[in-house]
Order: C-alpha cells, then structure tokens, then sequence
C-alpha cells in the first residue's frame, strides 16, 4: 500500500485519536466540570477515576495519531468505552434523580460513541484475532549456502538457536511437529507443512489449520558478496498482532527477538555452538540461555 493509501485508509482513525486528545485534557483540565455534566459525586474513587480516564484517553490519543498504520490500535477505545460504560452503568444506578438523568445521558453519548469505535476498529483495524503479522529479519553467516541451507533445512535444529521453540519433531519430508512453551507454563504443539523446498535456495513452511498462534514463515538464502557466505533472510508470519504491541511496551518487541535468533544461528554455523560462559553453562538449547548470567571469577578464598 502506497503512502497515499495509508493515509487515507487511516483518516477515521486519526479523527478518533484527536476525539481522544480532546476527551484526555477535557478531564485533566477541568475534572470537576466532567464530573457534574457526567452526575458523578465527588467522592474519592471520582476524583482519582476521572483524571486515570484522562490519562488514558492521552494514551490513545499517542498511538493513534502517531502510529502510521493506526486502524488496529482503534480497538484500545474500544476497550476504554467498555470500562467507561461500565463506570457509567454503576453511576446511574446509584445516585439521585437528577445525578441519575445526567448519567443517563452521558451514558447514551459514551455508547454512542463506541458504536462509532467499533465500526472504526472492525473496517479499519479488522478482527484483532484474526490479523496476521510478518516479521523481517536478515544475516551474513560465513559459511557456504548450501551447508547453511542444509542445517536449517533439518528443521530438528531449529531449537538450538530460537528461544520460543521448545522442540521440533521431523515426521517425513514434509512434516513436522513444533512444540513452544506458552503461558504459564502450558504446551503449545501444531503440524507444519514444508510448502516450498529449493535445495540451496528457500524453505518455506505453513502451520496446519487450528493452530492459533501459529502462522508459517520462509528462508531464503544466497551468496554474500565478495564470496563472503551467505546470506540468510527470514520472513515469518502469526496471528495475535496485540502480542506485538504488548511485547513492545515492555521493550520485548517480537522482531528484535527474531534478530537475537539470527545472531544465534549465525554463531552455531560458525563455531559450532552458542558462545556462552561460566555464566550459561546449560548447553546450546536457546531457552536454556535465557537464564544466563554475567560470567564471574571463581572464588579462591581469602580477602577480595
């Protein structure tokens, strides 16, 4: 998509963003105000909740109006509309009459704004279950491609390098069992299919159907210039996008994992293993690594 085309498919969203940026300095500037034209009391809980959904709202303004790609992030509002109507609810069941007219109405211009949300969110952002994202990612390895292209393609290898991968299980040709360790603790297994294999060239993978977080991906490999190695280049595609921008708030985003992967790789191919220490001592299981700690002298007794 060309960036015309962006920033018209984007418009609607952006328009919530800046309805955001006005709703945030609404209640951060005049919280009061917000409270009586809302009918809320000024009890503790009041004054602390308007300014949060003030905060909030400046937030949703951030991504929206800063993202480039910004539909998908309309499901933030969402969200926030869910928590307001809720607050909202609990507001007009509980206060006088006249409290309660004004919630009333601040409830029915709260849903109606979060039907314009999700209208928004379901043309521009799509079903956030079911978008699909793709990761790039791409390294020199001073080994010969076809060696390269013959240690990726005994998929069995995958876990030594790539920390998500508890196991690959090759079951024929074409087939293959993954197994990640997901959240708390629990099992994750899907079938993969080789759909694509040029010896030397690419290799490429789709997971079967049913496999939610599990999407597919390929290699593609060809010779550095200046007979330098080979250059590998990955492209891997999975569902639940909202996984990415959660990652990338903690500083953990899916990509640059990707690329510490790659680096892995790269030091399997050229040295035989992961460099590791006294610190990781656990072996080339790449999940194993996460534990690692800084090397340290070992203790010979008497004073430091």
């Amino acid at each position: 998509m060309d960036e015309g085309r962006h920033r018209r498919a984007g418009r609607p969203a952006r328009a919530l963003g800046w309805t955001s940026l006005g709703l945030g300095v609404a209640r951060l500037a005049a919280p009061g105000a917000v409270r009586r034209l809302a009918g809320v009391d000024d009890s503790a809980w009041a004054r602390l909740l308007v300014p949060l959904a003030g905060v909030r709202e400046l937030c949703h303004a951030a991504v929206l109006l800063g993202s480039r790609v910004p539909g998908p992030w309309v499901w933030s509002r969402v969200a926030g509309d869910a928590v307001d109507l809720a607050l909202m609810g609990c507001a007009t069941a509980r206060r006088g009459r006249a409290r309660r007219r004004r919630a009333a109405a601040a409830t029915a211009a709260v849903a109606g704004l979060a039907a314009v949300d999700l209208t928004t969110a379901l043309r521009r952002g799509g079903r956030p279950w079911d978008r699909e994202t793709t990761l790039h990612a791409a390294i020199t390895v001073r080994r010969p491609r076809e060696e390269v292209y013959r240690f990726w393609r005994d998929l069995a290898n995958l876990p030594r390098f790539t920390t998500h991968l508890e196991s690959v299980t090759v079951l024929d040709d074409r087939y293959s069992r993954w197994t990640v360790r997901g959240p708390a603790g629990r099992t994750v297994e899907w079938d993969a299919e080789i759909v694509e294999d040029r010896p030397g060239a690419v290799v490429a993978w789709h997971a079967s159907r049913g496999a939610a977080a599990a999407g597919g991906g390929e290699v593609r490999f060809a010779d550095a210039p200046g007979r330098q190695g080979t250059e590998v280049r990955v492209a891997l595609r999975y569902t639940l996008p909202y996984r990415a921008a959660v990652a990338r708030l903690l500083g953990e985003h899916p990509e640059q994992r990707v690329r510490d992967d790659l680096r892995r790789f790269k030091q399997v191919m050229e040295t035989g293993e992961v460099v590791r220490s006294e610190g990781a001592p656990e072996g080339a299981h790449a999940m194993r690594l996460l534990r690692r700690r800084p090397a340290r002298p070992v203790a010979t007794g008497g004073a430091p």
